[in-house]
């Protein structure tokens, strides 16, 4: 798999990682009852981004680990 900088994340990816946070977020709104809280999104966009600079730009992989890190309890 080839790393890719953040830096060059085209258009398309980054629309792509948008949506799928907002589709994680709401994943984690039904799960707990609750909305995420911003530093669950914080969380979770930030996983997107770690995830996809691996090179790893699949869709349901990226919702994957964002649902993964966002049911993670807080540090």
């Amino acid at each position: 798999m080839t790393k890719i900088s953040p830096i060059d994340f085209k258009p398309e990816l980054v629309a792509m990682m948008k949506s799928v946070l907002e589709q994680a977020s709401a994943h984690i709104d039904t799960a707990s009852g609750k909305p995420a809280t911003p530093a669950t999104k914080a969380k979770m966009a930030s996983r997107i981004l770690a995830t996809a600079a691996e090179g790893i730009t699949d869709a349901g992989t990226l919702h994957s680990v964002a649902i993964e890190e966002g049911l993670c309890p807080a540090d």
